[in-house]
């Protein structure tokens, strides 16, 4: 599909809660964290929009999981006001970022994503986080099906599960998303600036 014209950047779910291993949801994913932010840099350095996501439950009792919740477990780290919710401190936030709050895998699904996309121009979502598996391949194929031009960043996806990881990124690139290389998406943002 290649890049439209204008593109944002979509942080997914690299929050501590998945980013810390150990937690219930959580693995260590320093390769992946590094490369997002060199994401990060560029992107703020080209001023190209940044959304970070984060998944948060507000009920007590989980219920605002619907009943995702019987089918995985550990979503209690993913509470309002728990620190799993919390983006990893990492990564090279800056104050004008957005944050989307979600429930579920798609970062699309009962957010207000597309309107966002809309309103700052943009037709091409470049990817990264958490996992490759769930959040990312939903959110790919949503995109795709709302009309953006998903962008998987390899080298800044993640995923528990190895098998999981490879597969997904084999599905997404023949059918939803073009999946690229880290260094080939900076040197694509960066053309402008060297221009």
């Amino acid at each position: 599909m290649g890049f439209g014209q204008r593109p944002a950047l979509l942080i997914v779910d690299l929050t501590r809660a998945f980013t810390e291993a150990g937690r219930p949801l959580g693995s260590s994913m320093p390769a992946t964290l590094e490369a997002t932010n060199a994401l990060l840099d560029c992107a703020h350095k080209a001023e190209i929009p940044v959304i970070f996501t984060t998944v948060s439950y507000d009920s007590s009792d989980l219920s605002d999981a619907g009943i995702w919740i019987t089918k995985i477990g550990g979503l209690e780290d993913l509470r309002s006001g728990s620190n799993g919710v919390d983006i990893a401190p990492q990564l090279h936030r800056e104050e004008k970022d957005g944050l989307l709050v979600k429930k579920y895998a798609s970062c699309f699904f009962g957010t207000d994503l597309v309107s966002r996309l809309l309103s700052m121009g943009c037709d091409t979502l470049i990817m990264a986080g958490c996992s490759t598996s769930g959040c990312i391949r939903a959110t790919a194929v949503d995109a795709i099906q709302y009309g953006f031009r998903p962008i998987v960043v390899e080298d800044a996806v993640a995923d528990r599960w190895p098998e999981a990881h490879r597969q997904s990124l084999s599905d997404l690139q023949a059918k939803y998303a073009d999946v690229l290389p880290l260094e080939d998406v900076l040197a694509h943002l960066e053309a402008p600036l060297k221009a």
